[in-house]
């Protein structure tokens, strides 16, 4: 057990949040970057892809979003019939504060006819002024679903550029980036690789080119999973936020896992405890929510991805 609190305390607010979550009707979603308590009281642990696809299908009447802010979006655009909570309302994301809808709308007026392709990591407003969503787990799909070469990919240049080098298409690529994973270097890969000569590298698309390159294995954080699964290997490098490590050592219990830096943390994906979870079902708050006219938009561009 790698909690950040006590085995006894873990127990007591697990049956707390067990007992709300049957009052509430709720259903609690959790992203794999959350602490490993968090994720071990969730319903459903998933990449932003597996999140979005549940928000979409629960028949709860409250989803608990533990995650970011722009996650907790998503699931409202989805469902606006369901209350969205956010345990922790300062929970955000920089790379989506990379890109708004003006700074959007300016683009596309200097480039006419700009097709564009929001990763989900942005908000309502930028989403609704986009063409079509995706996720780290989809963006070489959706990017291949587009005709032409007038498109914009936002806001993160490493998973576009990545995406773009695996279609051998040009994109145009918004200047914004995770400040987790760009804190990543090839060195650091390089260090690690030396004292684990025979681990596969497996790290996340929004690293940065060269990181990728070093890679055995590059994909989303479901995509890492399973491919530690199914693989013969037994070590790993693993290139991407801290939060993963708890899953794959759930999954593959045999098999050794090496964090490629010990920068790999998100502060933002850590402010999220199991009191606040339990809190946010107690008072029905945070309460996340989308401008009705906002939320149409927003949800053409996320409906053509998973219509994908």
């Amino acid at each position: 057990m790698n909690y950040s609190i006590s085995e006894e305390l873990f127990n007591n607010l697990a049956r707390e949040i067990e007992a709300l979550k049957k009052e509430r009707k709720a259903i609690i979603l959790a992203h794999y970057y959350q602490r490993p308590e968090v994720q071990d009281v969730a319903d459903f642990v998933g990449d932003s892809l597996q999140l979005s696809q549940q928000a979409a299908n629960t028949d709860a009447e409250v989803i608990v979003f533990c995650g970011v802010h722009f996650m907790a979006e998503s699931a409202a655009i989805l469902s606006p019939d369901k209350m969205v909570l956010l345990p922790e309302p300062k929970a955000g994301c920089p790379m989506a504060d990379m890109v708004d809808a003006d700074g959007l709308r300016a683009y596309k007026k200097r480039v006419p006819g700009v097709q564009v392709v929001c990763y989900v990591n942005s908000s309502a407003e930028v989403k609704a002024e986009s063409d079509i969503c995706c996720t780290s787990s989809n963006a070489v799909k959706v990017v291949q679903s587009l005709q032409g070469d007038n498109i914009l990919f936002i806001p993160d240049e490493n998973l576009g550029r990545y995406a773009a080098n695996l279609l051998g298409r040009s994109l145009q690529l918004w200047p914004g980036y995770c400040k987790t994973h760009d804190r990543l270097t090839k060195e650091d890969i390089q260090a690690v690789k030396k004292e684990h000569p025979s681990a596969k590298v497996i790290v996340h698309p929004e690293c940065r080119e060269d990181v990728c390159q070093e890679a055995d294995y590059v994909g989303s954080t479901a995509g890492l999973i399973a491919f530690a699964q199914k693989s013969e290997n037994q070590e790993f490098i693993v290139g991407t936020e801290s939060g993963i490590l708890h899953r794959l050592h759930q999954v593959c219990p045999e098999k050794k896992f090496y964090l490629a830096s010990e920068r790999l943390v998100c502060p933002n994906m850590k402010l999220t405890t199991l009191e606040k979870v339990r809190d946010s079902l107690k008072t029905l708050s945070p309460v996340v929510s989308v401008k009705e006219d906002v939320r149409i938009k927003a949800k053409a561009a996320l409906e053509r991805m998973l219509a994908l």
